[in-house]
């Protein structure tokens, strides 16, 4: 069964990942979304995208519940993400989370995010993918890399100071603590908080607001706004691949991530 559906509704491409209940990253789920999103950006009669998710979470990043990964397994050829341990975006192949997270930047339709549940670590990176976030103030938002003793990935040490600055950014990122949804429009990071039972529906005006504009130039204002943001998405996402790996391979890593699976506190010893 397909992880993400599509569906019209009028202007607007509606993709939905079924995933439930976490919607966690990884089996090919953002190759899925990459697909859906090219498809959509290539029709002429599709002039937004919302971007949503069934079940209790938008998205909870990666399923470590129940795994405890070596370093070598990450280290000895491609990680649990399907990413090599080279290190660099340019040696990932078609599979790779990282590699297709870059597909998703480069969609040129306008994106809107649903955001209705849980958005954590690479789950915050996807809504960082749209232009315009709703959420309710249930949602969680967090990027716990450092929680888990490895660092962010998604391209989120751009995105996520881009858009909330360097110092609310430092805060999420070295403390890796939650936030609720109101928080998260306080500082920039979600565009408006409703209800929670009026996300999707919010979002969905917001799509199709955009929708009734010029389409070729809500396109070339998206592109006059990005500038050369790919090409700085790209030399962050190496980097950041190029960190995970080095860090993986630490006692840090290893404890964090079996805390994480065990929902104890982790004990890191800085080694």
């Amino acid at each position: 069964m397909p992880e993400v559906g599509i569906q019209r509704h009028g202007l607007v491409g509606v993709v939905e990942m079924r995933r439930p209940p976490h919607n966690h990253l990884g089996d090919g789920v953002v190759g899925e979304l990459a697909a859906a999103f090219e498809d959509l950006d290539a029709d002429p009669d599709c002039r937004a995208i919302l971007l949503c998710a069934e079940g209790r979470s938008f998205c909870a990043g990666a399923d470590f519940s129940g795994r405890r990964p070596e370093a070598a397994n990450f280290a000895g050829g491609r990680d649990d993400y399907g990413a090599p341990a080279h290190g660099r975006v340019d040696d990932v192949g078609a599979g790779s989370l990282y590699h297709e997270a870059l597909r998703l930047f480069a969609i040129g339709t306008p994106v809107i995010a649903a955001v209705h549940g849980a958005a954590i670590g690479g789950g915050l990176g996807l809504t960082l993918v749209a232009d315009l976030r709703v959420t309710c103030r249930e949602a969680r938002w967090s990027v716990n890399f450092s929680r888990l003793g490895f660092h962010p990935g998604f391209a989120l040490t751009y995105t996520l100071p881009e858009l909330v600055g360097i110092r609310h950014a430092r805060r999420l990122f070295y403390t890796g603590c939650r936030i609720d949804g109101a928080e998260a429009a306080a500082i920039g990071l979600a565009d408006e908080c409703v209800p929670q039972d009026e996300v999707r529906s919010r979002a969905l005006e917001l799509a199709e607001e955009i929708a009734s504009s010029a389409p070729l130039a809500v396109r070339a204002i998206k592109a006059t706004l990005g500038g050369d943001r790919l090409d700085r998405l790209r030399r962050a996402t190496d980097h950041e691949l190029a960190e995970q790996v080095r860090l993986l391979g630490t006692d840090d890593a290893r404890e964090g991530i079996a805390a994480y699976a065990e929902r104890r506190t982790p004990k890191f010893a800085a080694r």
